[in-house]
C-alpha cells in the first residue's frame, strides 16, 4: 500500500523514526492488518521512501507497508482504498492528513525522483545579492559542499568528503517573495535542505516561514 500525506504545524518537527512511529500506533488503532518482520522483535514493516528533514513541513509525503498475506483480506481491500484512508485518517493527529491511499504490487521498488522545496522570504532579503546569488549557483559547473558522512548508526558520524551536487540541483527559481528550488534525488544522492540554504546564504531569520516541501515526483506508484 502507498499512502501519500501531508505533514506541517507542530508535527513538521518530527524526525524519521517519529513519523515511523506516529503511523505505526495510527495502523495498529486503526485495525489494519499490516505485515511483521520476523523474529524476537517482530516491528510493523513500514517505510518512508524520502525521509523528510526535520522542521520541513511537507504536501507530498509517501508511506509504504504490506497488509498481511491473507488472500480474502487483500482482496477485500484492492476494493476500499477509501475505507482503509478513513480509518486511517480518524487515528491520526491534527498536521498530518491522509491524501490518498492506492494498491501497489508487492513487489514494486518505489523511489522519489525529483523533490520541490518552496523558502518563502522575507521582504527585507529580497534583493540584488540574492538574485545574483542564484544565477551563479545555476551558472556553476560544479558545486563542492563539504558532508559528514555516517560509518552505521552505532559509529556516528564519519570523516568530513567534499561532495559535487550540482547535478541534484534541477533549478531556483524566484516567484514574488518565494525561492522554488527543484532537485534530483535517488539511490544516487541528493541535495540537503540545509546545503541549498548555505549555497544560498541562508538562514531561517532570513525566511517568513516554514521551508515547505511542495512535490514529490515518484516512480512506482503508479500516479
Amino acid at each position: 500500500m502507498a499512502v501519500k500525506f501531508r505533514i506541517g504545524g507542530s508535527l513538521r518537527f518530527l524526525s524519521h523514526a517519529e513519523t515511523l512511529s506516529l503511523f505505526q500506533r495510527a495502523l495498529v488503532r486503526a485495525g489494519i492488518p499490516v505485515q511483521y518482520s520476523q523474529g524476537f522483535n517482530p516491528r510493523p514493516k513500514l517505510s518512508l521512501p524520502l525521509p523528510r528533514p526535520v522542521g520541513v513541513a511537507s504536501d507530498d509525503e509517501l508511506l509504504c507497508f504490506r497488509l498481511t498475506n491473507d488472500s480474502d483480506e487483500q482482496q477485500q481491500t484492492l476494493n476500499q482504498e477509501s475505507r482503509i484512508k478513513t480509518e486511517l485518517t480518524a487515528q491520526l493527529p491534527e498536521g498530518c492528513e491522509v491524501l490518498s491511499v492506492r494498491v501497489v504490487e508487492s513487489n514494486t521498488s518505489i523511489q522519489p525522483r525529483s523533490a520541490r522545496y518552496l523558502l518563502v522570504m522575507r521582504e527585507e532579503y529580497l534583493n540584488e545579492e540574492l538574485q545574483e546569488d542564484i544565477k551563479r549557483l545555476l551558472a556553476s559547473d560544479s558545486l563542492i559542499i563539504q558532508r559528514k558522512t555516517t560509518i552505521s548508526s552505532r559509529s556516528g558520524p564519519g570523516p568530513i568528503k567534499n561532495i559535487d551536487v550540482r547535478d541534484f540541483l534541477k533549478s531556483i527559481n524566484l516567484d514574488g517573495n518565494s525561492i522554488i528550488v527543484e532537485c534530483e534525488t535517488g539511490c544516487t544522492g541528493s541535495i540537503r535542505v540545509d546545503e541549498i540554504l548555505k549555497l544560498l546564504g541562508l538562514d531561517i531569520r532570513k525566511l517568513a516561514g516554514s521551508i515547505r516541501r511542495t512535490n514529490v515526483q515518484w516512480q512506482g506508484t503508479g500516479n
